[in-house]
């Protein structure tokens, strides 16, 4: 499995920087996992060949590149952009992004080859398929209604908790499987601001740690969701955890489990 963060900050002199504004994966150039910077930071043969998007949760810096990505590629879709979401989200994104207003409802549109975009439902808890990939959603907790995902493709499998605080089904699921190739899970707040991330329902490193004694696999764990301006500090804080395995996930790079 080929796993990818996006980039989505720039730095001074215009390059991709390693901090992130939105959150955006791709695995194996074929599918995305939420759509944050997808129309801005994907390659042209990801372009090509993404067709199916799943969204973890409808915040901002999670869907941002979303509308930009299908009014792209309108004209060329052979096929719709399949958006896989929780009923909610799918009520969200019509109600507040694809409502003509903000963008143009692209559920009514077609082009000359047929729909460009639609939706999958998927259910929490239970799995469906995308292509090669088999896929779980699991409620994780946030301040609104937020799914991370156990993600396999027959050979490997790994967990990502999406935004979220403190947990306990998530960390459950994942000790069932009989392996875990990778963990990514967020911390989004240095510990100074443990008052914020309580009340945003984020991780600081100090939280992060008490989550991670909750896993019992032995396996890569990588921090995601470093909110850019706290980048730095959050680094230091997590050297100082000093917990074997844990490495920040590097913007840009491919991993492959």
């Amino acid at each position: 499995m080929k796993f990818q963060l996006l980039p989505s900050t720039f730095d001074e002199n215009g390059c991709a920087s390693a901090r992130q504004h939105l959150a955006c994966f791709v695995i194996d150039d074929c599918l995305a996992i939420d759509a944050g910077s997808l129309a801005m930071a994907s390659s042209k043969e990801q372009k090509k060949q993404i067709r199916d998007i799943v969204l973890t949760h409808a915040h901002l810096d999670h869907i941002a590149g979303l509308p930009l990505f299908i009014d792209d590629l309108f004209a060329v879709l052979t096929e719709p952009i399949r958006i896989y979401a929780s009923d909610e989200v799918i009520d969200l994104l019509e109600e507040h992004i694809f409502n003509w207003e903000i963008y143009p409802r692209f559920s009514e549109l077609t082009n000359k080859n047929g729909a460009v975009l639609e939706y999958c439902q998927f259910e929490v808890g239970k799995t469906f398929q995308i292509k090669h990939l088999k896929m779980r959603a699991i409620k994780v907790n946030h301040r609104v209604p937020t799914v991370g995902f156990i993600i396999s493709d027959g050979k490997s499998m790994i967990a990502l908790s999406s935004d979220t605080s403190k947990m306990k089904g998530f960390w459950k699921k994942i000790n069932k499987e009989d392996k875990m190739d990778a963990v990514l899970v967020e911390c989004a707040f240095p510990n100074r601001l443990n008052g914020l991330a309580k009340v945003s329902h984020h991780l600081t490193p100090n939280s992060l740690r008490k989550e991670i004694e909750k896993l019992e696999k032995d396996c890569p764990i990588y921090v995601i969701n470093l909110k850019p301006m706290y980048h730095d500090e959050i680094i230091l804080e997590l050297a100082e955890l000093d917990i074997e395995n844990l490495q920040v996930l590097e913007v840009g790079k491919i991993y492959e489990w």
